[in-house]
């Protein structure tokens, strides 16, 4: 475990811990620690564990998984969150199943040239992704145009956006209270 701030072990949970910690537990049984360092106020501890798995790991999801999670990791990469990124790049890889298409997806993404590596709605999401994240005040309704243009469904177009909104939440608490992986196992898939 390793953050800026304490977190409390399992072994030092109350009974209102005990719970939100199960709750969060991942399906190795571990609590990562990006859930962990809300232990302090397991009533956050709860709502970040509804809102992650609600915006990606919802049966309702309709954008293919490893769509999901090379849509997080750009989000992580521009927001220069290496813990989200380790883990969500670490699941987009996996869900891939094709190392020479991740690696040229990764490359272009880091360069922030898609275009490198995807066309289509994949590169239109990622330039939304690019967008919301680094200039939200700058959105117009051209941007969810340009992606109902390029295939998606406004349900789709819904489930980027919530994708995208979780991410940089998620970004800056972990890059404001030094959360690392110290201690996790990395990847959902691993």
């Amino acid at each position: 475990m390793s953050a800026w701030i304490k977190m409390i072990s399992d072994e030092n949970a109350d009974p209102v811990l005990e719970r939100a910690l199960a709750l969060a537990r991942t399906p190795h049984g571990t609590v990562d620690n990006v859930m962990r360092v809300h232990s302090l106020r397991p009533s956050t501890l709860n709502g970040h564990v509804t809102l992650y798995r609600a915006a990606l790991h919802d049966d309702a999801n309709t954008l293919p998984p490893w769509l999901q999670e090379t849509i997080a990791s750009y989000v992580s990469m521009l927001n220069n969150c290496d813990y989200s990124l380790a883990n969500h790049w670490a699941n987009a890889r996996h869900l891939m199943a094709d190392d020479a298409r991740a690696d040229n997806i990764y490359t272009a993404l880091r360069q922030r040239q898609p275009d490198l590596a995807l066309s289509g709605a994949e590169l239109e999401l990622m330039r939304y992704a690019e967008k919301l994240t680094l200039n939200p005040g700058g959105m117009v309704q051209a941007d969810a145009v340009a992606l109902r243009e390029a295939g998606l469904d406004d349900g789709e177009i819904l489930e980027a956006n919530q994708i995208i909104g979780y991410f940089n939440y998620v970004n800056r608490c972990l890059n404001g209270l030094g959360v690392t992986t110290d201690g996790d196992v990395v990847g959902y898939y691993s």
